[in-house]
């Protein structure tokens, strides 16, 4: 079988400057270099890296300068997408050699066309608002896009899942329209995976004849309650990211890498 294209897809790393814990609690900016550390680490090495949003805790130049330093030993190219705690300007400025970052005037989308897996990444994010949206513009911006490469297999990056995760706080900040992006999916068949972050939790499910997903975090999960009313609470769950391998022959298979030291690997003998 063909080896494999890996897309690792880290989200919602939260990176705070001067020594400051987000939420007084969480030193993201240990944790994610832990996490960069085990993306080099992997038996195969990612092809390129997508960080699905919240890249920073307050959208600061500051925040952004220490980003760039966390994830310098990154050698593949790597994709950068807004969230509700991102500041797009901020964020363009300290990535300016990051050309597809220019695609697009004003939100950030783009295309990427330099694997054998094409990504589409689309800007969710209201700004001063937690919850997102996709104006018509955008959603007219990806069906043209879309429909460029038909027969190209396309992920499409965002970061507020178009999706019902049952967990009501996180649903009450989600996408306000998904309606309309499905409206455009279920025109593409190409799109193998809508790749999501906002969450902290890995979460799967159909949507518009393919597969929308979450990514847990590399820094806290949110609290795993199903209730309506659940408290928005985050919990110290393991670590992790997504590592997403395509090839031809079986589409696209994901997995969820975690970050950590765990006793093994262990050799399977008989007793």
């Amino acid at each position: 079988m063909t080896q494999p294209f890996l897309l690792a897809q880290i989200s919602d790393l939260h990176i705070t400057a001067g020594g400051r814990l987000s939420y007084r609690v969480v030193d993201t900016v240990r944790m994610v270099r832990a996490c960069v550390k085990n993306v080099l680490a992997l038996e195969q090495r990612p092809d390129a890296v997508a960080i699905t949003g919240d890249l920073t805790d307050g959208g600061q130049p500051a925040e952004y300068a220490l980003l760039r330093e966390l994830i310098a030993p990154l050698t593949m190219p790597v994709y950068l997408i807004p969230g509700n705690h991102d500041e797009r300007h901020a964020m363009r400025a300290a990535f300016a050699d990051h050309a597809y970052l220019g695609q697009s005037r004003d939100v950030v989308q783009y295309a990427i066309d330099a694997h054998p897996l094409r990504i589409v990444a689309i800007d969710t994010v209201i700004p001063g608002e937690s919850g997102g949206a996709l104006d018509g513009v955008s959603i007219a911006w990806l069906d043209r896009t879309l429909a460029q490469a038909p027969g190209w297999p396309t992920v499409v990056l965002m970061h507020h899942p178009p999706f019902t995760t049952y967990i009501g706080h996180m649903d009450a900040c989600g996408l306000r329209n998904p309606q309309a992006l499905a409206t455009v999916i279920r025109r593409h068949p190409q799109v193998e995976r809508i790749l999501c972050g906002h969450v902290h939790r890995p979460i799967e499910v159909r949507f518009a004849g393919t597969v929308a997903s979450t990514a847990p975090s590399p820094v806290h999960q949110v609290t795993l309650d199903l209730h309506r009313d659940a408290p928005s609470h985050f919990v110290m769950e393991p670590p992790a990211y997504r590592l997403h391998a395509y090839t031809p022959e079986a589409g696209l298979v994901s997995h969820i890498a975690y970050v950590g030291e765990f006793p093994g690997p262990y050799p399977f003998r008989e007793r």
